[in-house]
């Protein structure tokens, strides 16, 4: 007869890694705070609270803080997390930028910069990446043992199996590359790669248009085409890691309707070509095309339409069947909200039963590095807590 075995008792040192985790936690989303509050917010006995925090003391991940101003203390102490108890890098690699930054633990930026990197060349984004890396520490005072992990934005899907990007055609010499491997050897450090419109999705969760919302999708549009899916509050990659390719959604019809730069100029050349007296000349990019539609230029708004029409063409098949609450448009072309808006938002609401709410990003061109940054805290706030915890023991 087989025995019913029942579920096992947690083991003390495992509850007490999960009640130093939870106070922890705590402390973080509602410093400064004191040790009757956490006991409170967690729904942990104030004695299990104290020991935790000797531990979390004693570890140097938080630390004693002064009330907030106009708050009564009553004699009580306060406690904060050490947001300096580890710095992550995030970085966004582009076809002519490289943008960086240093943040601590909270979030709060020690140092930022751009900087060309002219050829887009893979080698060239490397020996740039180790510049700027060094800068940024310098500027931010911030020692190299105390960098946590590195995390890059680029330009091509990152094969879930390999690690190596697909599919990139912005940098040369980028594509089927272990590009993170090559990196974290010249780095000394851990390095996570990551699309960039994956990036550009959760910095919009972090700390845009998108906070709060579990189900919507980051739609790029401008030198290239892409998706960053988020579904159940969460990054949806797909088995291969290659969700979000909306270059092959379409198939054979996909040149017919395709929204990005090099498209949308060659419409723009036609269009005005058959319209002498039109305010749209040469060379035909996105902001000369845009800047004649806000001067009324029927010919160049009529390019804009086309383009509106476009990207919801692309975003129409994604909320249909992911039924996303949210469509942020972004990139080059998708950012100028003024003109494009309200054209995608009435095609949506005609072609799909439930249309999701469009908005321009809040972000713009720092969605990327955002992304990177709320990445690596992520992953820096679980490292310094095992590893702090582990040497004080």
């Amino acid at each position: 007869m087989a025995k019913t075995v029942g579920p096992r008792r947690a083991t003390p040192p495992l509850l007490k890694d999960l009640n130093e985790r939870t106070v922890l936690e705590t402390i973080r989303s509602a410093a400064p705070i004191s040790r009757a509050q956490i006991s409170r917010r967690a729904g942990i006995s104030k004695p299990t609270v104290s020991l935790a925090l000797q531990s979390l003391l004693d570890a140097g991940l938080v630390r004693e803080a002064t009330a907030e101003s106009g708050r009564p203390s009553y004699g009580a102490t306060f406690f904060e997390p050490v947001a300096d108890a580890a710095f992550v890098l995030g970085l966004d690699l582009g076809a002519r930028f490289l943008r960086g930054a240093v943040a601590d633990l909270s979030g709060e930026l020690s140092a930022r910069q751009d900087v060309e990197h002219k050829g887009a060349d893979a080698d060239e984004a490397l020996r740039v990446i180790v510049e700027l890396r060094d800068t940024l520490l310098a500027s931010a005072a911030v020692p190299a043992g105390r960098l946590d992990g590195v995390v890059v934005g680029v330009p091509g899907m990152v094969e879930r199996a390999t690690g190596r990007v697909q599919l990139a055609s912005n940098v040369s010499r980028l594509d089927g590359r272990d590009f993170g491997a090559d990196l974290a050897e010249l780095l000394g450090a851990e390095v996570t790669l990551e699309n960039d419109i994956n990036l550009a999705a959760l910095g919009e969760q972090s700390r845009g248009i998108a906070r709060g919302i579990d189900d919507f999708v980051f739609l790029s549009v401008g030198t290239g085409l892409g998706a960053g899916l988020v579904l159940g509050g969460e990054l949806h990659r797909g088995h291969h890691g290659a969700a979000g390719e909306l270059d092959y959604a379409l198939g054979a019809n996909h040149e017919a309707v395709d929204p990005c730069a090099q498209a949308i100029s060659e419409l723009a050349r036609d269009a005005a070509a058959l319209a002498p007296g039109s305010a749209l000349n040469p060379p035909y990019d996105g902001r000369s095309i845009f800047a004649a539609a806000r001067a009324g230029d029927a010919t160049a708004l009529g390019v804009v339409e086309e383009l509106a029409r476009r990207i919801a063409l692309h975003a129409a098949p994604i909320a249909a069947v992911a039924d996303v609450e949210l469509v942020v448009l972004g990139g080059g072309l998708g950012a100028n909200g003024d003109l494009l808006l309200e054209p995608v938002r009435a095609l949506l609401g005609k072609w799909t039963p439930y249309p999701p709410r469009v908005e321009a990003s809040t972000l713009g061109e720092a969605a990327v590095l955002t992304g990177a940054v709320a990445v690596g805290i992520a992953s820096a706030r679980d490292n310094v807590f095992v590893n702090r915890t582990r040497a004080r023991g």
